[in-house]
C-alpha cells in the first residue's frame, strides 16, 4: 500500500544556514575573480626599484644633516673651549682686582691730607700717595677689561647657546631621514616577498651579474677627459667595481652614490662635500651634450650622482642590493645637469 504521508520539509534554521553557506561561496568566488593577480617579477622589481630610489632620496639627505652635525658639533666644541678660556681669564682679573682692593684696604682709607698733617715723613707719604694713584687707576683699569670680558662671554655664551640649538633641530632630522630610509627599504623588502624564494635569488644573481661584469663588456669610446683631475677621479672609482652599495658608505669597502664621486675626487686630490644637495655646486655647471669622461652627472632632481665615463655611460653606485657598476645613462632616470670639477 503506498504511503500519502508528505515530504517533511526543512526547519527555517537549517534553510538560514544553507541560504549564508551559499552566499559566502558566491562573495568568495567572486572575490577570486576579482582578486588582483600576482605581480610578475618585472612589476616587483620597477616597484622595488621605486622604492630604492625614494630611500636614496632620504639617504643623501640623511648624509647632508650628517655632516652639518658633525661641522656644528666642531664649531659648539670650539665655542665651548673659548667661553672656558674666557672665563678663566676673568677670574684671572677678578683675582687682581681683589688684590688691588686688599692694597687699598691696608692704606686705612684716611683722607689724604689729614695723613700729609700727621705724616713724620712727608716725602715718604707723597711716594705712598703716589702709588696708592696708580693702584686705583690700576683698579679703574682693571674694573675697565673686567666689564669688557664680561661682555665678550655673554655673546659667546649666546652664540654656544644658539649652536647647540641648532644641532639638536640638525639631529632631529638625522634621525627622521634614517627612519625614512629605513621605512622604504623595509617596504622594498615586503614587495621582494610576493615573489618566491627561487625568484628571489635569481633576481639578485642577476643583479650581482650585471654589477660585477659591467667592465668587461662596456665600450666607453675614446672621448678625452675635460682635466686631469677628472680622468684621476673616473680611474680610481673604475677600480671600485664590484664593491657592494650600502647607504652612507664613503669607502673603501662600500659606497653610496654620492660617497663614491667624494672618495673618487679625493683620490685625486681634490676635496668635495659629501651630498648630491652640495655636490652639484662644486664646479661648473654643463649639458649632456658637453659631458666628457670624470664630470659628475646629476640624476632624478639631485638624488642620484654618477661619474661620466664615456659614450653615454657612467660609474656609480646604484641602489641597495646592487654593485658599483658602469651603467647607461638612459636606464638610470632623468639626466639633470653635469659638473665639471
Amino acid at each position: 500500500m503506498a504511503s500519502h504521508r508528505r515530504p517533511k520539509q526543512p526547519s527555517r534554521t537549517r534553510v538560514t544556514v544553507l541560504t549564508a553557506t551559499a552566499a559566502a561561496a558566491v562573495a568568495l568566488s567572486s572575490q577570486a575573480a576579482h582578486a588582483d593577480p600576482k605581480p610578475t617579477k618585472a612589476e616587483v622589481k620597477a616597484k622595488v626599484d621605486k622604492l630604492y630610489h625614494e630611500a636614496e632620496e632620504a639617504t643623501e639627505k640623511y648624509n647632508g644633516a650628517k655632516e652639518q652635525q658633525d661641522k656644528l658639533k666642531k664649531q659648539v666644541d670650539a665655542l665651548q673651549d673659548k667661553v672656558a678660556r674666557e672665563q678663566a681669564d676673568l677670574n684671572t682679573l677678578r683675582d687682581e682686582l681683589g688684590s688691588i682692593a686688599t692694597a687699598q684696604y691696608r692704606t686705612g682709607g684716611m683722607d689724604p691730607s689729614l695723613q700729609l698733617f700727621l705724616a713724620s715723613d712727608p716725602d715718604s707719604f707723597l711716594e705712598q700717595a703716589s702709588a696708592l694713584d696708580q693702584l686705583t687707576a690700576k683698579q679703574a683699569e682693571s674694573l675697565q677689561k673686567i666689564q669688557a670680558k664680561q661682555r665678550t662671554l655673554a655673546q659667546e655664551r649666546k652664540e654656544a647657546q644658539s649652536k647647540l640649538s641648532e644641532l639638536a633641530e640638525v639631529r632631529k632630522a638625522l634621525g627622521a631621514n634614517k627612519k625614512k630610509y629605513q621605512s622604504k627599504l623595509a617596504d622594498a623588502r615586503e614587495v621582494l616577498n610576493t615573489l618566491t624564494a627561487a625568484e628571489r635569488a635569481k633576481m639578485a644573481q642577476e643583479e650581482q651579474r650585471a654589477s660585477r661584469a659591467a667592465g668587461d663588456r662596456v665600450d666607453l669610446g675614446s672621448e678625452v677627459p675635460a682635466s686631469a683631475r677628472g680622468a684621476a677621479a673616473l680611474s680610481a672609482a673604475a677600480t671600485q667595481i664590484g664593491k657592494p652599495y650600502v647607504s652612507g658608505g664613503s669607502g673603501p669597502y662600500s659606497f653610496d652614490c654620492s660617497g663614491l664621486t667624494q672618495w673618487a675626487y679625493g683620490q685625486a686630490g681634490v676635496n668635495i662635500t659629501r651630498t648630491t644637495y652640495t655636490q652639484i655646486n662644486e664646479g661648473t655647471q654643463i649639458g649632456r651634450s658637453a659631458l666628457k669622461p670624470g664630470d659628475l652627472v646629476f640624476f632624478n632632481n639631485t638624488s642620484h650622482v654618477a661619474l661620466y665615463a664615456g659614450n653615454n655611460q657612467v660609474v656609480h653606485a646604484p641602489k641597495p642590493g646592487a654593485y658599483v657598476r658602469y651603467e647607461s645613462m638612459n636606464t638610470i632616470g632623468s639626466f639633470q645637469v653635469g659638473v665639471r670639477i
